[in-house]
């Protein structure tokens, strides 16, 4: 059974205030899908905002997917969007009825526990 692969990051809360956009630690999680084939997609990430008990900040939970094509372009599925913001930066959104929360990540870093990513999901032929 794959791994899963976890990596503790900072990301910016993205908001309509100066004050407010500080850097959070964060935890990105990788679990493959269970039974499914090995390969890209087939897995969720999980996006848990570290040192805030008792807060009522819920896990994010989307496909792995969805981040690997954001970083490159706007894309959405359910409750969330990826999009490049410049050369650097990705954001990712999470709607719900009544609000948007948005963080913001450096793409280096997202690019580098994506490919931790590859060995959880993709056997490496050789």
């Amino acid at each position: 059974m794959p791994q899963a692969i976890k990596k503790n990051l900072r990301a910016r809360i993205v908001t309509d205030s100066a004050e407010d956009g500080r850097s959070v630690p964060v935890t990105l999680r990788f679990e493959p899908a269970p039974g499914a084939e090995p390969g890209p997609g087939h897995g969720d990430i999980r996006l848990s905002f570290r040192g805030h008990p008792g807060e009522g900040i819920d896990d994010w939970v989307f496909p792995r997917e969805l981040l690997e094509r954001g970083l490159r372009g706007p894309v959405d599925s359910g409750d969330f969007r990826v999009w490049p913001c410049g050369r650097v930066q990705a954001v990712v959104e999470r709607h719900n009825d009544h609000t948007v929360a948005m963080v913001q990540f450096d793409i280096a870093a997202l690019v580098r526990f994506l490919r931790l990513t590859y060995p959880a999901a993709t056997p490496i032929l050789r």
